[in-house]
């Protein structure tokens, strides 16, 4: 059934008031930061670091490129980015017990900044970045279009945002694998690993009803960003999106 009540909005399969995603996001990632990279190392059998390793690639970082990395969690793309030639990398999460597990984590990488911020509302002036990033964020935020409206006003012109997210797999074996998989396995390995399974069942369900591709590339281009495309990767498991602010 669709919801029709604007004041209310997805969280998996659960409907919720607007006014409480956020809150309901951060018990979520709270519960699960300090184990939270372990858990896509093991869910995704580690191919979740090829995937970053292949949005890093189609974003051919520069010497002179500076990153905002929104939603970057424990700072992994932002690394990547600072190790692959870029110039600084800047850390937006909204979640603190991500950011702390991801300072430890960096502490000896220099150019790498943090800021506790919402992906809606960041703090700094327009125009400030070459390069942006998210890595399985925007379906955890509560107005995805406010937020990608905020990344495209703190490009500079001709800077450029890749977004790296979940699909609907298509393929009709492989989707019956892959929700056997999510539904029944993963949950399960998030309570035995983090002690959460809501956390997992949670974060199944949001790739579930997170737009498709070309759902996606029309919100892009709906914001302002030009030469939009995407790629698939893993046989469409998940897609990079890439945008130019133009």
């Amino acid at each position: 059934m669709i919801n029709k009540n604007e004041d209310n909005i997805d969280f998996g399969y659960k409907v919720v008031k607007k006014t409480d995603k956020q809150k309901l996001i951060n018990k979520v990632f709270d519960s699960v930061a300090s184990k939270y990279d372990l858990m896509n190392d093991i869910t995704s059998f580690g191919i979740h670091r090829n995937w970053k390793n292949d949005l890093i690639n189609w974003l051919s970082p520069q010497q002179t490129q500076n990153l905002a990395d929104i939603a970057g969690g424990t700072g992994d793309i932002a690394q990547k980015f600072l190790l692959a030639g870029g110039n600084s990398a800047h850390v937006f999460d909204i979640n603190n017990e991500m950011i702390q597990v991801g300072q430890e984590k960096y502490k000896n990488l220099k150019n790498l900044k943090w800021t506790n911020a919402s992906a809606e509302n960041l703090p700094v002036d327009d125009n400030l970045f070459e390069r942006a990033t998210m890595s399985f964020g925007l379906r955890n935020i509560t107005n995805r279009k406010k937020s990608l409206h905020e990344i495209f006003r703190i490009l500079k012109p001709g800077g450029r945002f890749i977004c790296l997210e979940f699909n609907r797999v298509e393929n009709d074996i492989f989707r019956r694998l892959y929700d056997f998989w999510s539904f029944n396995i993963v949950p399960e390995i998030g309570e035995k690993i983090t002690g959460n399974k809501e956390a997992y069942t949670y974060l199944v369900e949001s790739i579930r009803k997170f737009p498709n591709q070309a759902e996606l590339s029309l919100m892009f281009a709906d914001v302002g960003f030009s030469r939009v495309k995407y790629r698939n990767l893993s046989n469409g498991l998940v897609s990079l999106h890439s945008g130019w602010k133009l």
